[in-house]
């Protein structure tokens, strides 16, 4: 089994390896820790985990970065002799890292799961334990791991109704992989039911919640004065703010039209658009060109720059980690990814804050989540463009309602939180043992 994987591994890398390769080159900074993706690591990480204990978190972009953090800041009181490695995948990832983790944190970039590869970065960190938080099934890491009987935790788990059929359909083949996990935190019991029927051990499952409620309320350095960038680029006291958040393709130009068309009713209305990958940036640019509008790109502000009043219609937020700052002064959100993409994006943020927001038909990333905010009266959803239209201008034209979906949002995110204190406490116990858990051998 372990032989036919990796033909078709390899098969598979070679394949798309131009297409990764391109995608790197265009979000910058590949170059640097470009060899740890081939388990080659420089001395100062190999100082840094020499006779040491190591635990490796492994956070797989942005969105789980968040989570490592608030997960690294329980755990470190608690195992105070652990050295903690995380590893991300992306370079917009390891941005993020290096960004909310401090320098005593070790950040790495996951290897490529060829046994070459992974044989050799697991030699290097030795880790005692390894915390996959959201990230992908590799066999090659797993069965690594297992062979040297290092416990593996998967936190945060949820699977999709496609990830569920396709782990299911190739069971003979995942069922030993689930099977070594020594503890699993499902967000619901609907995905603790599935990891059990895909292989997990029933008694190493346990349904903590989402991460991401307590992830929401990270504290931060103020590091964005959005309403003194918006008085710079003419925009109006007190204009509302559309915010489209982590938008995928087709978004951008929905949320334009809804724009033109709102703006006939509410002159001083302003769109923020910040797509999910900040390359998008000149495809987004072109559309609002094609459409009219009047834009600029965040990455081009500087201190001195300033507009004329209401010279702009839009800004394109092109840079990475600030989409937080533009969700705390809107007046109404659009949750991207879910009106043209599939998935969804976090709804989470935006409700802890209090806002009002809007997300389209596409949520299946976060199924519960989603319903638990509609259900509590906390966000509107909607079918198409037109209901997206008629649901923002509603919004817009109603504080009391804006204030009322802002309220029940922060109740459904306080009525969830603490996964993060349950996933340490499942997770604590295994590092203090004496004899770490042994997963089976299949």
């Amino acid at each position: 089994m372990r032989v036919l994987y990796n033909i078709l591994f390899a098969i598979g890398f070679v394949l798309s390896s131009p297409y990764y390769f391109l995608k790197m080159w265009r979000r910058g900074r590949w170059r640097a820790g470009f060899g740890e993706r081939f388990g080659r690591f420089g001395s100062r990480v190999k100082l840094a985990v020499t006779n040491r204990h190591v635990l490796w978190m492994h956070a797989v972009s942005v969105g789980e970065v968040n989570l490592c953090a608030q997960l690294i800041r329980a755990l470190e009181p608690r195992v105070p002799n652990i050295k903690i490695v995380v590893s991300t995948t992306t370079s917009t990832g390891m941005g993020e890292l290096q960004k909310r983790l401090p320098e005593h944190i070790l950040k790495i970039y996951y290897p490529v799961d060829f046994r070459k590869y992974v044989s050799r970065a697991v030699a290097v960190l030795h880790p005692d334990a390894v915390v996959l938080v959201e990230a992908e099934i590799w066999p090659n890491f797993l069965w690594r791991l297992r062979d040297r009987r290092t416990p593996v935790f998967l936190v945060n788990a949820r699977l999709s109704e496609r990830s569920y059929r396709g782990y299911r359909r190739f069971g003979f083949f995942f069922r030993p992989l689930f099977a070594s996990f020594a503890g699993v935190g499902a967000q619901s019991e609907a995905d603790a039911g599935r990891l059990v029927e895909l292989g997990c051990r029933p008694e190493a499952v346990q349904v903590i919640g989402s991460l991401k409620f307590d992830a929401a309320k990270l504290d931060e350095r103020r590091l964005l004065d959005v309403p003194a960038m918006l008085r710079q680029l003419g925009v109006p006291d007190g204009a509302p703010l559309l915010v489209g958040g982590s938008t995928h393709a087709g978004e951008e130009a929905a949320l334009a039209d809804v724009f033109l068309r709102l703006r006939t009713r509410f002159p001083d209305l302003f769109l923020v658009l910040v797509p999910r990958h900040f390359e998008r940036g000149k495809e987004v640019g072109r559309e609002l060109k094609a459409h009219g509008l009047r834009y600029l790109y965040r990455r081009v502000i500087t201190a001195a720059m300033q507009r004329e009043p209401r010279s702009l219609d839009c800004l394109v937020v092109n840079t990475t980690g600030e989409l937080k700052f533009f969700y705390e002064q809107a007046t109404v959100i659009f949750v991207g990814k879910s009106l043209t993409g599939q998935g969804g994006q976090n709804p989470i943020e935006p409700g802890a804050l209090g806002k009002a927001m809007v997300f389209g038909p596409n949520m299946q990333n976060f199924t519960a989540i989603a319903q638990n905010f509609v259900q509590s009266r906390g966000a509107v959803q909607v079918r198409d463009t037109a209901e997206l239209e008629r649901a923002v201008g509603d919004l817009l034209a109603d504080p009391a309602r804006r204030e009322e979906l802002g309220r029940n949002a922060q109740r459904v995110v306080r009525e969830n939180a603490g996964g993060v204190e349950r996933t340490v406490a499942m997770i604590v116990p295994h590092l203090a043992q004496e004899e770490t858990y042994v997963a089976p051998v299949a």
